[in-house]
């Protein structure tokens, strides 16, 4: 059987798998379930093209990485061919532990474990499927590599997954401003001291790209109205959690009802691996449309909300809102929808969003000069405001009944 396939990508082109392994990986059930996964969560409600899924983003990410890995060999620094793969693997699989929707249910669904760390929990259950063929892959993942460049490409503050994202993310929503320079940007990798550095003439490509990761958090990613659907969704899972653990029927896919019947799950072994990967954003949407004429007025009339897009309004503003503005705005609520306070806790809610386009408590962003200096981005940038943007800005929200 050929397994040196080629997909066509919208945003790159052609996209070659390089190895059987990487064919058979991509072919497995687990990845395959990928496709089921929704890249941005429900922000097609805002951007009616982001419909695209963590299926095309690992495939992006993975050819990335491939260029990536010409780059630095390119420029004398030795990657054998099974580091590559390896990288490659890791890469392609960085993002296989996500939940429905992504990061929407990512803390509804099961509560006490993140999505990285499902991630891993998939690729050791895939490397004994594969008889150890992936304990390279892992070893970087993890972080325990010898070469820390290796685990920088797959997990920084510029590594290919973000590159992948923010340009996928851009082209789907149509909002340019996230359009970065990913062919420029990795042209000018290197490697020093055992670490991923950009040279010198790539540092308005990587400034470029800070700006464009705040523009797009501000605009894509916490757009109000995405982020009300998204609260709509918890609050749904929420709900019919409550109902399941009151005894009260839900009808939903057995999958689902793993999740929804379970409280705190501690043991993260095969069977959890299983369940897992048996759930996608189908199950969730089939589930909601049928809980739409559910008897409990909560569940029904936020599934009624989600399905028909008939959101609450939500106001955002700079500083928070007093306790009398959100009981005020609750007491209002309860009038319009006939119910007590406990019950209108769904329909009311306030908190707090936070953007910050670099964290310069995390690994750095380094550009390394033509005398050998390397300086942070923000010491080598004379762009003033890349400081400004490594402070995280806050800002508060609440949301209510129309």
């Amino acid at each position: 059987m050929n397994k040196f396939k080629i997909f066509n990508d919208p945003i790159y082109g052609f996209i070659n798998i390089p190895t059987e392994l990487i064919f058979d990986i991509i072919e497995h059930p687990y990845f395959q379930r990928l496709r089921r996964i929704s890249q941005m969560g429900l922000s097609y409600f805002v951007y009616p093209g982001a419909h695209h899924t963590r299926f095309e983003h690992a495939l992006g990410a993975m050819h990335l990485m491939q260029k990536t890995v010409n780059v630095l060999i390119s420029k004398s620094i030795e990657i054998s061919k099974e580091e590559e793969e390896a990288l490659l693997i890791a890469i392609l699989l960085h993002d296989i532990g996500h939940g429905p929707f992504s990061h929407t249910l990512e803390h509804s669904l099961v509560t006490n474990i993140q999505h990285e760390e499902i991630s891993l929990l998939f690729m050791e259950k895939l490397n004994d499927e594969f008889s150890g063929q992936l304990n390279l892959s892992i070893e970087i993942f993890k972080g325990n590599y010898k070469r820390k460049f290796f685990n920088q490409l797959v997990s920084s503050q510029l590594d290919i997954d973000r590159l992948d994202y923010l340009k996928r993310d851009s082209f789907y929503t149509g909002v340019t401003e996230g359009n970065i320079n990913t062919e420029r940007i990795i042209s000018m990798f290197t490697v020093v001291n055992n670490n991923l550095v950009v040279e010198e003439k790539g540092i308005y490509s990587v400034e470029k790209f800070i700006v464009s990761r705040r523009l797009m958090y501000w605009q894509v990613y916490l757009h109000k109205t995405g982020l009300v659907a998204d609260y709509i969704l918890v609050n749904i899972l929420k709900r019919a959690k409550e109902l399941v653990n009151d005894n009260i029927e839900i009808k939903c896919s057995e999958a689902l009802s793993y999740f929804l019947s379970t409280t705190k799950i501690s043991d993260f072994d095969t069977a959890f691996v299983q369940k897992f990967s048996e759930i996608d954003d189908y199950d969730i949407i089939m589930a909601i449309k049928q809980w739409m004429k559910h008897p409990d007025f909560v569940l029904s009339e936020l599934s009624q909300s989600l399905i028909y897009r008939n959101f609450p309004k939500i106001k955002i503003q700079d500083v928070a809102f007093s306790t009398a503005d959100i009981n005020s705005i609750k007491m209002e609520a309860s009038e319009k929808i006939n119910s007590d306070n406990e019950t209108v806790d769904y329909f009311v809610s306030s908190g707090m969003i936070e953007n910050q386009a670099y964290n310069l408590n995390e690994s750095s962003i380094n550009i390394l000069y033509k005398s050998g200096e390397i300086k942070d981005i923000t010491e080598a940038s004379d762009q003033l405001n890349l400081l400004a943007l490594s402070k995280p800005v806050v800002k508060y929200y609440v949301y209510y009944p129309k």
